[in-house]
Order: structure tokens, then C-alpha cells, then sequence
């Protein structure tokens, strides 16, 4: 934490800013959001900068836009990295399933193979982790083959087997909110019957939909053993979109074995 105060007190003095600068800019931002807590007083800062002191989510905005900064890259300099959140969600199972609030604005990269074995044959299924030589680091902007601006994400929850084995437990679905009128026909199996991530009052779901007048029944997989459930539409439930993609977690249905 001091040495997150430091480089502050260095942008800070090489923009050659005093203390009582920054604590007049300070008050000109609390003023504009009509926020006390934005204000960085005399004291404060000198905390900040010589004594370790964590800054508030609204000093930092202020420091921030005072000094030009990331918000992003200062939030790394005191040990908060953004872009594993998605990461460390992973730590806490949910048992229902929920819409997932991750963005990929900011800092959002990923890891992906940059360098492959080149003796790899791709027809045939490989353990890659093995074939990969070479790791980098590419922003999501840059996988532009899935439109991000018009797609959201959400998870199924750990406990929520209505649409097993399609949809396991424990997955990732992606989810295209310009799909949301309901398709009665257009498919010749299960696996092309299209499936829709609905919001209920008290919960998210996901299934087959089928609609009549100011009906809308959420179908499951016959395999769950799960019943169908009706709601008034539009008033007791929305459609959000279709599942157009999933990362999933397979080995899950001895779980569900040992457990029933």
C-alpha cells in the first residue's frame, strides 16, 4: 500500500500539483456530483501518500481525474486486479441459475495459445495444453467473430438440471438479447430447438419456449425430470435471449447420481 502511495505522490508531483491543488480539484468534483466523499483534504492525502492509506472508491475517482489516470491500472497498484473477478467468482458455486454482470469493456483479456505444435493434427482430438508453445495475452475486443455489444452471459446454476444433458450445471452460456421472439418452428431435433434465458420475478431460468396468446411455457429436457412451468407474458416473466453458445462442465451427472 505505501508503494501504491508513492507512485501517486510521483504523478502527483510531476504534474506539479500541491496538496492544496488537488484538494480545490477534489472539491469541484464533489460539487459536480453533490458528494462530500469525493473531497481529498489536506491530511487525507498526505495519508495516502506517506502512511499507507487505502483511498475510498471516491477519492480515488477524484485522484484519478485529477492526475489522468486508469482507475483500472491505480486499482492494480494496490493489489485489486479487475480482470480476475470472473476468476475468482468461480470459487463460489450458486445453486440457481443467474444472469452474469462481466463486461468486457476496460482491461478484459484473456489467455489463448498463440504458437501450436505445427506436427499438431487438428482432425483428431488432442490435449492441447501439451501442443501449445507459446501463451500471450489478447483483449476481447479482438474476438469480433461474436458481436459482444448485443450478447450477455449468464450461468447455470450447480443445482439447476432442467435442461440436462444439454445444458450442464455449472456452465457458461452466452446469450444474443436480439433473439428474443420465440420460435415455434425451424428445427429438426432437440439440439437445434432453440433455447431462451427467461427472468422471472423470482428467478432466472433457461429452456424451451413455447407460446399461446398472453402464455408462455418453459419447457425442460425430458431427461431432467423436470416439470414445465407456465407463466403469464409478458407480466410474469421476460425473455432476455437465446443461448447461442456454452462452455461447459461435463462429469456431472454422477454427482446427481450419489446425491438422489
Amino acid at each position: 500500500m505505501d508503494e501504491a502511495g508513492q507512485r501517486l505522490k510521483r504523478v502527483r508531483e510531476r504534474l506539479n500539483l500541491r496538496y492544496r491543488d488537488v484538494e480545490e480539484a477534489s472539491q469541484r468534483i464533489a460539487e459536480r456530483h453533490k458528494n462530500d466523499e469525493f473531497t481529498i483534504v489536506l491530511s487525507r492525502l498526505a495519508d495516502i501518500e506517506n502512511k499507507g492509506a487505502v483511498p475510498n472508491i471516491y477519492r480515488l475517482h477524484s485522484l484519478c481525474a485529477i492526475y489522468r489516470l486508469d482507475i483500472l491500472e491505480v486499482l492494480e497498484w494496490y493489489g485489486v486486479n479487475v480482470s480476475e473477478i470472473p476468476s475468482d467468482s468461480t470459487l463460489v458455486e450458486v445453486s440457481r441459475t443467474h444472469e452474469v454482470g462481466f463486461t468486457t469493456t476496460g482491461h478484459g483479456a484473456v489467455q489463448v495459445p498463440l504458437a501450436l505444435d505445427p506436427g499438431i493434427d487438428l482432425r483428431r482430438t488432442t490435449f492441447l495444453s501439451r501442443a501449445i508453445q507459446r501463451w500471450g495475452r489478447l483483449p476481447l475486443m479482438l474476438l469480433n467473430s461474436v458481436d459482444l455489444r448485443n450478447h450477455r452471459y449468464a450461468f447455470i446454476g450447480t443445482e439447476d438440471w432442467s435442461m440436462y444433458p444439454i445444458l450442464h450445471p455449472g456452465s457458461l452460456v452466452l446469450i444474443d438479447e436480439t433473439r428474443r421472439k420465440i420460435a415455434e418452428t425451424g428445427w429438426t431435433s432437440e439440439f437445434e430447438r432453440p433455447i431462451y434465458l427467461l427472468e422471472t420475478r423470482e428467478e432466472w431460468l433457461c429452456g424451451w419456449c413455447s407460446q399461446s396468446n398472453d402464455q408462455l411455457v418453459v419447457h425442460p429436457h425430458p431427461a431432467s425430470e423436470c416439470a414445465p412451468r407456465a407463466f403469464a407474458y409478458p407480466r410474469e416473466v421476460d425473455v432476455i435471449g437465446q443461448v447461442t453458445g456454452v462452455a461447459t462442465r461435463l462429469g456431472l451427472a454422477r454427482r446427481r447420481r450419489t446425491r438422489a
